[in-house]
């Protein structure tokens, strides 16, 4: 499947995609309500402030903002003339966790390295945008070369699992594997072809296997996952807790203003589990809204991908959307147990800068694409 139609742009005054900024602020919106409600009670224990998550949210996503704002207003060939050096910081960032005195170890995992002026950054983050401009940049070029895998899919397949390793050596094997599933979707509409796709999984399958039982705590995630009633007050205790919250909401929640009774009692909720927060005040009616918002979301960037300039700015549009989206339906799926525990945090949701600031990111290159340019009509054209 490959994306072949690209709306032409005559030239004119430029006009962005409202739909797509109205998305991506209602995310952000209802996050940081979110993340404030479900996070108090702990902040307020932990770290003698309620506000604690909620003020390191809001320094990163005025960073994001500026971000987005710098992302959605450069031209896109420029971009695309830096990307070389683009792709080598990001890649050359996955490095600096290791650099002794730089990085810094959390729970065993050396994800993160200090920042000048205080507070940590997670350059894995970067990486996903990294590995989609890298791939919508190479096939662009090779469009018309798929059948030669030594100059398109080779090239591909080399620089993705290049992203892979180093961040699996991170130890933080559930952003790896999502990078690679990225990357296989850029795979997919650009039209590789299916043979090679299977190619790689029998070469995938057995190798992520292996990553995941050779540590102990991945191992009893998946057990975790296959036995949900199995000591729920150790390895379960987080998803029996979030279920509890989720149950709780009822169809129309609890509500934000009477606090939260279930979900702020679930470990470390402000960050991969804080969508059981969401369910709780919420209920089931604000889980339809969150999912109507991000089919919407997903919806404009289908039809930015559509009617992009060029294939390159379709591909990163496609990949920048499903970091997104598919980032979220994993989250929500580990949240109500549907998928086994991966440490994928929810965007726009979940506490951590990194991940806040990538994401306004991808979202500032998506508002850029979508910048059509339409021709101005005269005046006095019906006269």
């Amino acid at each position: 499947m490959s994306i072949g139609m690209f709306a032409e742009r005559p030239i004119g005054r430029k006009k962005t995609d409202a739909g797509l900024v109205v998305s991506v602020i209602l995310l952000m919106g209802l996050g940081l309500i979110t993340l404030y409600v479900s996070s108090a009670s702990y902040a307020a224990r932990a770290k003698e402030s309620e506000f604690y998550f909620l003020d390191r949210q809001l320094q990163a996503a005025g960073v994001g903002l500026v971000l987005l704002i710098i992302a959605s207003c450069i031209s896109m060939d420029f971009i695309r003339k830096l990307l070389p050096v683009i792709v080598v910081i990001c890649f050359l960032l996955c490095f600096l966790p290791f650099i002794p005195g730089l990085g810094v170890e959390k729970n065993g995992a050396r994800r993160w390295f200090a920042l000048p002026a205080g507070g940590t950054f997670q350059p894995s983050e970067l990486a996903k945008i990294g590995v989609v401009l890298f791939l919508a940049n190479l096939f662009d070029k090779k469009n018309d070369k798929l059948d030669n895998p030594a100059v398109s899919v080779y090239p591909a397949a080399f620089g993705l699992f290049a992203f892979v390793i180093v961040v699996f050596l991170q130890d933080d094997f559930s952003t790896a594997f999502f990078i690679l599933v990225l990357g296989f979707i850029l795979f997919f509409v650009a039209g590789v072809y299916l043979r090679w796709f299977a190619a790689f999984c029998v070469f995938a399958v057995p190798v992520a296997l292996l990553f995941v039982f050779s540590e102990e705590y991945r191992v009893n995630r998946l057990i975790a996952f296959l036995r949900p009633d199995y000591d729920i007050h150790g390895m379960n205790f987080q998803l029996a807790a979030s279920r509890r919250a989720i149950t709780a909401g009822g169809f129309w929640g609890s509500g934000f203003g009477t606090g939260l009774r279930y979900a702020r009692n679930i470990p470390e909720v402000q960050a991969d589990f804080v969508f059981a927060g969401w369910c709780e005040a919420m209920g089931f009616f604000g889980v339809i809204i969150y999912f109507a918002v991000l089919l919407y979301f997903g919806w404009r960037v289908l039809n930015i991908a559509r009617h992009a300039k060029n294939r390159f700015e379709s591909y990163t549009a496609i990949g920048c959307g499903s970091s997104v989206v598919l980032q979220s339906l994993l989250n929500c799926g580990v949240v109500c147990g549907a998928l086994p525990s991966t440490g994928i945090n929810l965007p726009f949701f979940s506490a951590g800068g990194s991940s806040v600031i990538a994401m306004m990111i991808a979202c500032g290159l998506l508002i850029n694409i979508s910048r059509k340019e339409f021709e101005e009509v005269p005046e006095n054209l019906y006269e």
